[in-house]
């Protein structure tokens, strides 16, 4: 694979994304402004949310048990705000992700049904920048993403009994595009929809409800990107690293 080039094919809203996340909320915190300029210009988006997020959440009188069907209902709810309407969940538990090869033939699957030119996941490196990019779950979901795109997904040898008996023919993923590594070459100005991203992330009340002043963080963060891909003062941005797969 080689990494993204300043001549390589444009970036433009591909005809199909899947964006594969460990969390619900983890979206709408880091790429789901993208995804909403990408949408408005004819994208079919699909989300693929690893764990149901059971193990989130800040309030300790919610019953631990109504967590995971709570988060999945915000997690619905938010992606439609963004234009979203298929949304899927692995059902693997919060906090205990590994990239196995379970979990890789699941990302197959949904790979091969989709049929995206474009995937979004998490970065399998650690980013020392943003501790609060570290949980294990990220990386894990990205480790098993990346494997799952190249080389498997491509591969009618690999998990072989989604082609002989689901027939999901194999799939080339063409780019993918890493949220939260340690180093993007890609920056995307969302000024446009800040608010609607805004709100999109307020759907998670179960996870966001006690944030002060969550319009700042997300201004300053995004401030910050745009500052380093070299937009103008005022511009807000969400940041990838992108690779080239084919």
């Amino acid at each position: 694979m080689d990494e993204f080039r300043p001549d390589a094919p444009d970036r433009s809203a591909p005809e199909r994304l899947l964006v594969v996340a460990a969390h619900p909320d983890d979206i709408e915190f880091c790429v789901s402004g993208t995804v909403m300029r990408w949408i408005s210009s004819g994208t079919r988006a699909t989300y693929c949310i690893v764990t149901d997020g059971d193990a989130g959440g800040y309030d300790e009188r919610l019953p631990r048990q109504a967590m995971a069907d709570l988060r999945r209902a915000e997690q619905v709810h938010s992606a439609k705000l963004s234009g979203v309407h298929d949304v899927r969940f692995l059902g693997y538990p919060d906090s205990f992700v590994e990239p196995s090869a379970h979990l890789r033939r699941d990302l197959c699957r949904v790979i091969r049904q989709v049929r995206p030119q474009r995937v979004i996941i998490p970065s399998p490196e650690i980013n020392w920048k943003r501790v609060a990019d570290l949980h294990p779950d990220h990386r894990a979901v990205g480790e098993a993403a990346l494997r799952a795109v190249y080389p498997e997904a491509r591969n009618p040898f690999a998990h072989p009994q989604l082609l002989k008996d689901e027939g999901l023919e194999p799939w080339v993923v063409r780019e993918l595009w890493l949220m939260t590594g340690p180093t993007p070459n890609q920056y995307v100005d969302v000024t446009p929809v800040f608010d609607r991203k805004v709100d999109a992330l307020r759907i998670h009340t179960s996870q966001t409800a006690h944030f002060e002043d969550l319009t700042g963080l997300l201004r300053d963060w995004l401030t910050e990107h745009a500052r380093a891909g070299g937009l103008p003062a005022g511009r807000l941005a969400e940041a990838f690293q992108v690779v080239r797969v084919d």
